[in-house]
């Protein structure tokens, strides 16, 4: 089976940590598979000694079937080694892009972390880059140093383009609800809302119908 790329348009977008244990963490990735993810982006959290072709073969093994796209978080050379991946989540808005996309010679998904600057939310517009992540909308462990992004940002950013937007950062499925009816997006990214879930595949779900998506 082949990956057939499709625009990226929202939904539960769920970052996966590979620090995690491989059996644990596949157990749980199967599960939010189950509950509906929309996207999955690779988190570029490696543990010492890990094989990263082969632990994305194993996650590719799950979402393949499912066609949900995998993206890596910054390591864009690994789009040339592997075909397993189909795309690449910026941290920020990288200078050389048009450099980045010749080298990879294949038609990829991109995404970037807007943290706190419009200047961001222009330059993908102007890029055409896929979508846009917002964070961080609440305090979070998982979001490490990213600001706190005030819900009037949003406003205006969407303001600047029709990108597809996704809120992360302490996102619940109570708190997305509340949001939705104050600013615009598109989706949810998430790492320890579903992951650290006692059944991944439920909390997914509660996501999706917070954005009112069925599975």
């Amino acid at each position: 089976m082949t990956y057939t790329k499709k625009k990226v348009t929202g939904g539960v977008y769920l970052v996966i940590d590979p620090s995690i244990e491989l059996d644990v963490l596949l157990k749980k990735l199967s599960s939010a598979i189950q509950g509906g993810i929309d996207v999955l982006q690779i988190w570029n959290n490696w543990p010492n000694g890990l094989d990263k072709l082969r632990f994305i073969k194993e996650i590719s093994d799950l979402a393949l079937p499912y066609q949900i796209p995998i993206l890596i978080n910054q390591e864009w050379t690994l789009l040339k080694q592997t075909s397993d991946l189909q795309g690449v989540h910026f941290d920020r808005s990288p200078n050389d892009l048009d450099t980045i996309k010749q080298k990879i010679e294949r038609e990829i998904i991109i995404g970037v972390t807007c943290s706190g600057s419009l200047k961001t939310v222009a330059e993908a517009h102007k890029k055409q880059l896929d979508y846009i992540s917002f964070c961080s909308m609440f305090p979070s462990s998982s979001a490490g140093s990213c600001e706190i992004v005030m819900p009037e940002m949003v406003r205006k950013a969407r303001e600047m383009t029709s990108l597809p937007f996704f809120i992360s950062g302490g996102i619940t499925p109570e708190n997305a609800a509340s949001l939705r009816a104050q600013i615009p997006f598109n989706g949810v990214a998430v790492i320890s809302g579903i992951l650290n879930a006692e059944d991944p595949g439920t909390r997914t779900k509660q996501y999706k119908q917070s954005l009112a998506i069925k599975s």
